[in-house]
């Protein structure tokens, strides 16, 4: 009896301290805090801590992660190619190539006129409003990655930048899905100290432009400047400017997006003055329409396509050290040179190469070259379609080994070149009335072209200046260039002592014409020239 009744105490002992578990527990977990017990309480203040720790953990890996995808890269995106000289693995960051901005705990801007906006720290800061004589003042820390979000914001400065940027580890400039933003400086830039503040955008460090909107930029100077890498990755931008519509010190990369450049001396130029082993163009993707007067593309060590849409008219199309060509869609009409090679850059050496990709060239009228370099020339595939009188220029050699090479509407296997120019019609057959030269002449003369065609009528003087409908008084339309022929008896090893030899050999080099159709030929009589 005992026994029985020491099981049932023991079993309702049991019970009641299940029973005052079970109402501590369901407490804590509904509703965040215990009614009654001090155990259960401190139990729930654990509980909450503990969550609070683990979203604040998940917010800094979240920062975190943010920060560390500006250097990760996005190789899905990445339509670099294996052939390429410049190595871009690391070109494009994820942060670079997202669209679109995080805006959880984004600082909102609206402008107003005469008020600068100065940014001093890392974050998000979306710009909206209409102002004039502002500007969007970055000066933050070495480290910090400031993200501005144009979200339908409109400025207009007469001598400084829309947006500069004095300082920060790296700024991105994101237009808002169909926002249309425009940025304008309509007079004279007023240097900032001993900065040299050229540009609507001016950026002392890195920057990327990217977006979903579209941004319009007027400039009576540069669009963009960036004096260390700038990057386009997406958005639509369109720029009319003075000077150089985008340009760096370290390097032009565009991923994406559209650029329509409607007015520029340069389209692209990257370029360090100080060091001439910087300042390379890279361009993977995008659509790009650059009209410039001076040059589509320039780059002192590399301008490397490896895709894109690109249609350029210009002076000269494309210019650098080394111009490699991958892939993409290229047109360019160029009055001067379609492609040219030079040595831009000191320390490299110099070439054009055409592996992948349609190249397109269509040249003006006169000394003009299609492809020119100052070394040499090579393709190995894709399609080279060059229009002109001088199609092709190169002072190394030239080779093909794969794709198609198109010379004036005909394909062929093999290079014309023009090296060292020409005399009349800029080649080394121009034509002086059909006349042979030896090519020592690069200018443009009388009626010639680059077959030897002519009329003999000046239509461009030597000095490039334009010239007469038709030949100076005197002018003999059948002279050939070949030199006169001596009278009987003439010996130019025994000359009178009188005789001047050097103007003799002046006037012998002009076939006989002195000054402005003197004839010095018939200063000397077939009968004094028997006696020499």
């Amino acid at each position: 009896m005992r026994k029985k009744i020491n099981t049932f105490i023991i079993i309702a002992m049991m019970a009641g301290a299940l029973t005052a578990c079970g109402t501590k527990t369901g407490n804590a977990n509904e509703n965040g805090t215990a009614t009654k017990g001090d155990t259960a309480a401190v139990t729930s203040e654990v509980a909450e801590d503990d969550v609070n720790t683990t979203e604040k953990s998940d917010k800094d890996s979240d920062k975190e992660s943010e920060k560390n995808s500006d250097s990760s890269t996005a190789s899905a995106a990445d339509s670099s190619s294996s052939n390429g000289v410049i190595d871009t693995s690391d070109i494009f960051s994820n942060r670079d190539l997202k669209q679109e901005a995080d805006l959880e705990g984004a600082t909102s801007y609206t402008v107003a006129d005469g008020q600068d906006i100065t940014i001093t720290s890392e974050g998000v800061y979306v710009i909206s409003g209409t102002a004039s004589n502002m500007s969007i003042v970055v000066d933050a820390g070495d480290e910090d990655k400031v993200q501005l979000v144009l979200d339908g914001v409109s400025i207009t400065n007469t001598d400084s930048p829309c947006i500069y940027v004095k300082n920060a580890d790296k700024v991105f400039v994101t237009t808002s899905a169909s926002s249309e933003n425009s940025l304008t400086v309509s007079g004279t830039f007023t240097a900032d100290g001993d900065t040299n503040t050229d540009a609507v955008i001016f950026a002392k460090d890195d920057l990327t432009v990217n977006g979903m909107g579209t941004l319009n930029i007027s400039s009576t100077d540069n669009g963009i400047t960036c004096k260390d890498d700038l990057k386009v990755t997406g958005g639509t931008i369109n720029i009319s400017c003075e000077g150089s519509a985008l340009e760096s010190k370290d390097s032009v990369s565009v991923a994406d997006g559209v650029i329509n450049v409607t007015k520029s001396n340069d389209g692209i130029h990257a370029e360090d003055s100080d060091d001439d082993t910087k300042g390379y163009v890279y361009i993977s993707g995008g659509t790009l329409n650059i009209t410039a007067a001076d040059d589509g593309i320039h780059a002192t060590t590399i301008a490397q396509i490896d895709g894109g849409n690109i249609d350029i008219t210009s002076a000269e199309g494309i210019e650098a050290t080394e111009v490699q060509i991958n892939d993409g869609t290229i047109n360019i009409s160029a009055s001067d040179d379609g492609i040219n090679a030079a040595a831009k850059s000191k320390s490299m050496d110099i070439w054009v190469e055409i592996n992948g990709g349609t190249t397109t060239i269509k040249m003006g009228q006169g000394d003009t070259d299609g492809i020119d370099s100052n070394g040499d020339i090579r393709v190995t595939g894709g399609t080279v379609d060059v229009t002109g009188q001088s199609t092709f220029d190169y002072d190394g050699t030239a080779t093909h080994t794969g794709g198609t090479v198109i010379v004036n509407g005909e394909e062929t296997d093999e290079f014309p070149n023009q090296f060292g120019g020409g005399f009349p019609g800029g080649g080394g057959k121009g034509g002086f009335n059909g006349g042979n030269f030896d090519g020592s002449f690069d200018g443009q003369f009388p009626g010639g072209d680059m077959n030897g065609e002519g009329d003999g009528n000046f239509r461009q003087r030597p000095d490039g200046e334009n010239g007469f409908s038709e030949p100076p008084e005197g002018f003999d339309k059948n002279f050939n260039g070949e030199r006169p022929e001596m009278p009987e008896g003439f010996d130019k090893d025994n000359l009178p002592e009188d005789f001047d030899k050097g103007n003799f050999n002046k006037d012998f080099k002009n076939g006989g014409k002195g000054k402005k159709g003197e004839n010095t030929t018939t200063e000397i009589s077939t009968e004094e020239a028997t006696e020499m």
